[in-house]
């Protein structure tokens, strides 16, 4: 089944995808999850899909705005360096063990949103990517047994603003900027996908293919991931993990290619389905405890 968080005149919910409309299961299952997260940890997918076959969609897909598929995780886990074209191109050596950085839930937006390219920077940069989500938590997790703890799989886009990343050699300050990680359109759930080590990955910037490999490519495979991070720390339900992008980034093409104003960026997974979004520029407003503040004093662009 195809899951997905959206909202629909100022109510945020989750529901099933069913041909060309959404079942709203947060209108049907009302106080009983709150989110797609919660939904996953209390509700057992066959209770889902039995709902899903009898009720049909309360929504039109042209009716609802996609969010984030997880828009509250307790935690989103990103691996670098994860295809050795990646490696390569970034003049990196491979690593004995995965390199990973964090992003916020509050960095994310959905299929369809606009990704922001951020006002001091011109280098806003595409990574097509698998995001895991995690279904059932654990601890240790042993390598053979990863699977069973995926709740299933997404898009994802980590756009990365590269001159920030440089800043340090710590990834944080450039994968963090608002709306500049998309997460969609849906999650697709594992019993659909028992083996994401089969799954074909294209980005494309206007349309024309800017990375294209087979997740059978991973350096660290999805489920030797899973018993790396849960070693660290319990993994949870709806916790993403995002697995890495393949070779063809745009800091490291000639000339180099970044993402401007206008542009249209698209990666598409096989078996889950194609996250789209446009590019926008950032407003150069600030914004504390909702509150709007003077505008940014920005150097030129």
């Amino acid at each position: 089944m195809r899951l997905a968080s959206f909202s629909v005149g100022g109510w945020q919910s989750y529901g099933a995808i069913t041909g060309d409309g959404v079942l709203d299961l947060g209108l049907h299952f009302g106080r009983r999850t709150l989110s797609l997260r919660t939904c996953l940890q209390s509700v057992p997918l066959a209770e889902l899909d039995d709902l899903i076959r009898r009720t049909p969609p309360d929504w039109r897909l042209d009716q609802i705005q996609f969010e984030p598929v997880i828009p509250d995780p307790g935690k989103i886990i990103c691996v670098g360096l994860n295809y050795r074209e990646h490696v390569r191109e970034s003049g990196h050596e491979v690593t004995p063990y995965p390199v990973l950085f964090a992003r916020y839930a509050d960095s994310q937006i959905g299929h369809g949103q606009p990704m922001l390219a951020p006002q001091v920077s011109t280098q806003f940069d595409y990574e097509g990517e698998l995001a895991v989500v995690i279904g059932k938590p654990g601890r240790n997790i042993e390598p053979e047994h990863a699977l069973s703890h995926v709740a299933g799989y997404s898009c994802y886009n980590d756009g990365s603003v590269r001159d920030w990343q440089m800043h340090t050699s710590q990834y944080l300050a450039g994968k963090n900027f608002v709306a500049t990680g998309a997460f969609g359109p849906w999650l697709v759930t594992a019993d659909e996908i028992p083996d994401p080590a089969g799954l074909t990955l294209e980005t494309r910037l206007n349309g024309m293919v800017m990375q294209h490999a087979t997740t059978d490519m991973l350096i660290t495979p999805i489920p030797e991931l899973i018993a790396y991070c849960s070693t660290i720390l319990p993994l949870r339900t709806g916790d993403v993990l995002v697995t890495g992008t393949p070779g063809g980034v745009g800091v490291r093409r000639t000339p180099p290619v970044w993402m401007a104003a206008g542009d249209t960026v698209e990666v598409e997974i096989s078996r889950i389905g194609c996250l789209r979004n446009p590019i926008a520029d950032a407003e150069p407003f600030a914004e504390v405890a909702g509150n709007a503040c003077a505008p940014i004093r920005v150097a030129d662009r």
